[in-house]
């Protein structure tokens, strides 16, 4: 099977590129300058250079803030290109996976969000990535959209490494603790997708469970609460001594987007139909920042107590 992975140097692509390769699939991982998603024509030559029977797209305009204010490009990559794969794959016979985020909610439930709930995005972030995910489900019969929530990895830029410079930077980290969510390791979900994509090598495409899902690490907390738990890993492997984590309102910590208050997901239709675990998010976080330290050895830096 040709599959067409987008985001290859992202946080979900890192860890996804070397699993499908492993698994015998014939890999077109393109790099930012080698396909821009913002040009349409570059996907059409791409596409037929390669022509893929699978797409999936884990790239994203994700800087939440920024989109308040670069609307244009926020829904060029997360809305306009998902819909043109989307039309791609449909005329084509192709499948796509679309990765999608928790911020398609509002946060004003106060229990986990199923897949049928209804969208309604805060910021322009959310609002792309809602576009982007009607899009696949109204042009590609053969679409799977999964959501996914707060994501972490040894790659890119995300809230584990931002917290683990400022451990390095400051004595008291001061963290939201109103918005409550899962924090999700790029390598699980990873690991879900590629099991999902040898299924779909081995099952017939017309009975495929194809839908949307939902995928997140186990168990919910805050971003107080993740940031905790991070620090209290570095203490114990004698880093950030004597670094504070002070629980902050929402009000506290003004942005120019805003965050759902609540944006924990039921991932029980994902472990149902395709029979996946899901770590405990506090489980996977340890060898993510294992990995971080091991970096920042190798580089010189990490002496004991500044990660």
């Amino acid at each position: 099977m040709r599959v067409l992975l987008t985001g290859a140097s992202g946080q979900l692509g890192c860890e996804l590129r070397p699993r499908l390769a492993a698994a015998g699939f014939a890999l077109a991982a393109p790099e930012p300058e080698e396909l821009d998603l913002a040009r349409p024509g570059e996907i059409d030559s791409f596409w037929r250079q390669n022509r893929p029977q699978l797409v999936i797209n884990a790239a994203a305009y994700t800087a939440v803030d920024r989109a308040e204010s670069e609307a244009a490009a926020a829904f060029a990559v997360n809305a306009e290109a998902p819909a043109h794969l989307a039309r791609l794959c449909r005329d084509t016979g192709a499948a796509l996976i679309h990765v999608s985020t928790d911020y398609v909610f509002d946060g004003t439930k106060s229990a986990p969000y199923h897949e049928d709930d209804p969208v309604n995005p805060l910021g322009v972030y959310g609002r792309s990535k809602a576009a982007g995910e009607e899009a696949v489900r109204a042009l590609c019969p053969r679409h799977l959209v999964v959501r996914t929530s707060w994501l972490y990895s040894a790659h890119g830029v995300n809230f584990v490494k931002t917290v683990l410079r400022l451990a390095a930077e400051r004595p008291e980290l001061r963290i939201v603790d109103d918005q409550h969510g899962c924090p999700t390791s790029a390598a699980d979900l990873a690991e879900a997708i590629a099991a999902i994509v040898k299924r779909l090598r081995q099952e017939a495409q017309a009975i495929f469970p194809w839908g949307l899902y939902h995928y997140c690490g186990e168990g919910a907390t805050t971003w107080y609460g993740f940031a905790r738990k991070i620090v209290d890993l570095l203490q114990e492997r004698g880093f950030a001594r004597g670094v504070r984590v002070v629980p902050i309102p929402t009000a506290a910590y003004p942005t120019p987007a805003r965050r759902p208050a609540y944006s924990v997901l039921d991932c029980r239709r994902i472990e149902a139909v395709f029979g996946l675990r899901r770590p405990p998010w506090a489980e996977s976080l340890t060898p993510v920042v294992e990995r971080l330290l091991e970096d920042r050895r190798g580089a010189g830096a990490g002496r004991p107590g500044e990660p």
